[in-house]
């Protein structure tokens, strides 16, 4: 097996809605938006990642904007699969190689995910060279990035709210023991800031648009003690069809948001309705780990916290949690062959 090994690669992916992020030799390689621009006419991939989502919006009809992942599972086969064959050959440390080595891989998938779409994440690996393929649920990749012991007989709960789908989890003991799965995560929260505009200021403004606001004034709650100062907001005017400029405030966006994070804290408490008790004694004591991008979203922490009375805390590196996790799995596969998915 010893000289079989040099031909073999390990890497760890965390195939995300919104970024795809890719772990090799203990180091994050790759950190790039799952997003794929494609030429009609041809039928190739023109770019990928960063610079495909430069041209997200602002395309002609020749070229298709393709995002190959939805509510964080594969909605395009094809342009996935070009998508991870390029990010793994843009790996540094593979593109010395002479030839395309054999991949062992841990990729991780949602909790709510059904068979045929765990068998397309498989055979997208297998078919960009994976020999050796293993699935991870995501908040079990999380829980242990951001360092809890999962083996021990205790509960914790992880909430990782990424862009296609926020997964809700208790773990003990190397298992999931009840979880929830529901497709609004950050992708729904640019869409209410979409409507908002449209609705309230008849302003029509693209999805860049949307996320930049998310990311700069974002919130949950009105009441935050460091409030983000008001945004220009640039766009089209619905009643003149001119470009116009509004400025927002950060209450607007947790007026628009309100719903939709209702939603998130209706999950959450649906999960911990479902706990058995023990496991609740143990999360009143350990409080509920918050980990994805949505997780940044300003005074999410203390809302959660208000509705379930739990402490709450937000990861260090909130965005890498799960990859770090996926990392940790890797160069440990015999340790933590329990939790994976063969």
């Amino acid at each position: 097996m010893g000289f079989f090994d040099f031909l073999t690669e390990e890497i760890a992916i965390d195939l995300g809605t919104a970024n795809t992020l890719i772990i090799h030799n203990d180091k994050v390689v790759v950190d790039s938006p799952s997003i794929v621009a494609k030429d009609r006419l041809s039928g190739k991939i023109i770019a990928v990642g960063k610079e495909a989502s430069l041209m997200q919006g602002k395309t002609h009809e020749n070229i298709k904007i393709i995002r190959p992942l939805k509510d964080g599972v594969i909605a395009d086969f094809d342009a996935s699969e070009q998508m991870i064959n390029t990010f793994i050959k843009n790996i540094p440390a593979l593109k010395k190689r002479w030839f395309a080595p054999a991949l062992r891989m841990v990729i991780c998938i949602p909790s709510g995910i059904t068979e045929v779409e765990m068998r397309a994440v498989k055979e997208s690996a297998e078919r960009v060279n994976g020999k050796e393929i293993y699935l991870i649920h995501e908040p079990m990749a999380a829980a242990i990035g951001i360092g809890i012991d999962i083996m021990q007989p205790k509960g914790n709960m992880v909430v990782d709210i990424g862009g296609g789908t926020t997964e809700i989890a208790v773990i003990a003991l190397g298992g999931i023991v009840c979880d929830k799965s529901i497709k609004v995560a950050g992708d729904v929260f640019t869409n209410d800031i979409i409507y908002y505009m449209r609705t309230q200021h008849n302003l029509y403004i693209g999805e860049r648009t949307a996320e930049k606001i998310k990311i700069q004034i974002g919130a949950a709650t009105e009441d935050l003690d460091i409030p983000p100062e008001d945004m220009s907001v640039q766009g089209r005017d619905l009643l003149t069809g001119k470009p116009k400029q509004v400025q927002i405030s950060f209450r607007e966006i947790a007026k628009s948001l309100d719903k939709s994070i209702l939603r998130v804290e209706d999950a959450v408490m649906e999960t911990l309705s479902k706990t058995p008790p023990e496991l609740a004694a143990d999360i009143y004591n350990t409080g509920m780990y918050l980990v994805g991008g949505g997780s940044m979203l300003r005074g999410l922490d203390k809302r959660l916290s208000q509705k379930t009375d739990l402490p709450v805390y937000i990861a260090e590196d909130p965005l890498r949690a799960v990859v770090k996790g996926t990392g940790i799995v890797l160069k440990n596969i015999t340790k933590y062959r329990n939790v994976l998915i063969k």
